[in-house]
C-alpha cells in the first residue's frame, strides 16, 4: 500500500526506537543476579515506558505510583487508577507528599 501513497514510508524507525531501551537495559538485566530481581526490574522498565508511551515524566509517574501505593484498597479498579493511561501530566505534578 505504500507504494500508491507518497506520504507513507516503508521504515520502522518509531518502532526501532521504542525498543531501544530495552535492548540497552539487556546488558544491566544480565547482572540482576537472581530471577526474582530480574522480574522486579522488568516491571520497573515496564512502568517506566509505559509512563513515556503515556506522554508521562517517569519520574514524576513513578513517584506517584511510590506515593499512592500505601493508600489504595485492594479492589481491581483502585489498582486500574495508577496505570498511566488514566493520569495526566497535571494530575502527576499537582499531588504531594
Amino acid at each position: 500500500c505504500y507504494l500508491d501513497l507518497a506520504c507513507l514510508t516503508p521504515d520502522n524507525n518509531a518502532a526501532e526506537r521504542a525498543i531501544r531501551p530495552f535492548v540497552i537495559g539487556r546488558k544491566n538485566w544480565l547482572h540482576a543476579e537472581t530471577p526474582r530481581g530480574a522480574h522486579a526490574s522488568a516491571i520497573f522498565y515496564s512502568l517506566i515506558e509505559s509512563a513515556k508511551s503515556a506522554s508521562l515524566e517517569p519520574y514524576w509517574y513513578i513517584r506517584y505510583v511510590l506515593q499512592k501505593l500505601p493508600k489504595i484498597e485492594s479492589s481491581e479498579s483502585s489498582w486500574e487508577d495508577l496505570l498511566p493511561e488514566k493520569l495526566t501530566p497535571e494530575m502527576l505534578l499537582t499531588s504531594s507528599f
